[in-house]
């Protein structure tokens, strides 16, 4: 009986520690510094509303508060409200735009990134949650208008806002289930466009040449990502990470739709 009892302690335990590898209270990634270029050749637009560093995204943590789910995500330069996004209804910054995909493996799952990121995943991701200076009102009735397809999958924080050089959001636990070290992660940088193409979520497109306020280095086909800045390698923030970027955002525009950036996810 003793031995029987050592051994189910021991099966307990096992058990035990398999949930708690793959299941967390906190996720954290890290990026390297001056990648913020896409296929590392993206220039930055010209006006002064946009700073070099403005999309170099430095650190994702994703952390279990409570009931709730707080994301941040850093940033290599303080986050300015150059637009005064308040004043319509937005959510006290300007220009930055962070989508955090997950590929939980739990339900519906899509392999295109939302309209405008000009991206595909290599296995399909099941939710999305979105961190735009846009206030929840135009941010639901462009994701209605642009979106439909992937409704089920998009997450609208309750709670977005700006601190120092991070974006914060806040979810409900209950919109994702937990957080789980298993699970693939990917964060992808953007530009807000409050006023953009008819087939874009609020994304500002890359040109071949840049201009006041569109990026320049890219091509006017629509066959180059829409991406400044996303994780790479092991998202350790190693240098190296650098050209894992860049080799992921590689594209061909002689392929057309088939030459598209196809890009995976990292794991804690």
């Amino acid at each position: 009986m003793t031995r029987w009892f050592a051994t189910m302690i021991t099966a307990a335990a096992v058990l035990v520690g398999a949930w708690s590898s793959a299941n967390a209270q906190s996720i954290t990634f890290k990026d390297p510094r001056k990648d913020d270029k896409g296929p590392g050749n993206y220039t930055y637009p010209t006006h002064s509303s946009y700073s070099k560093g403005d999309f170099d995204l430095r650190k994702v943590k994703i952390s279990v508060r409570g009931s709730n789910i707080e994301i941040r995500v850093r940033f290599q330069n303080r986050i300015r409200d150059v637009w005064k996004s308040r004043t319509w209804g937005g959510n006290g910054f300007s220009v930055q735009f962070a989508q955090l995909y997950i590929r939980t493996g739990k339900g519906k799952s899509w392999k295109s990134a939302l309209p405008g990121m000009n991206v595909r995943f290599k296995k399909g991701w099941n939710k999305v949650i979105l961190l735009s200076p846009q206030g929840k009102t135009r941010l639901k009735q462009e994701i209605n208008l642009k979106a439909r397809k992937f409704k089920s999958g998009i997450i609208v924080p309750r709670v977005t806002r700006a601190s120092g050089k991070n974006l914060i959001a806040i979810i409900p636990k209950s919109a994702l289930g937990g957080l789980s070290k298993s699970w693939g992660y990917q964060v992808l940088i953007q530009s807000n466009e409050g006023y953009p193409n008819k087939a874009d979520l609020l994304t500002r497109r890359v040109n071949e040449y840049g201009g006041k306020h569109r990026f320049g280095g890219g091509h006017d086909g629509m066959c180059d990502p829409h991406v400044i800045d996303m994780l790479a390698g092991k998202a350790k923030g190693r240098s190296s990470e650098r050209k894992a970027q860049y080799k992921a955002l590689k594209y061909d525009c002689k392929k057309g739709n088939k030459g598209r950036a196809v890009i995976g996810y990292v794991k804690p």
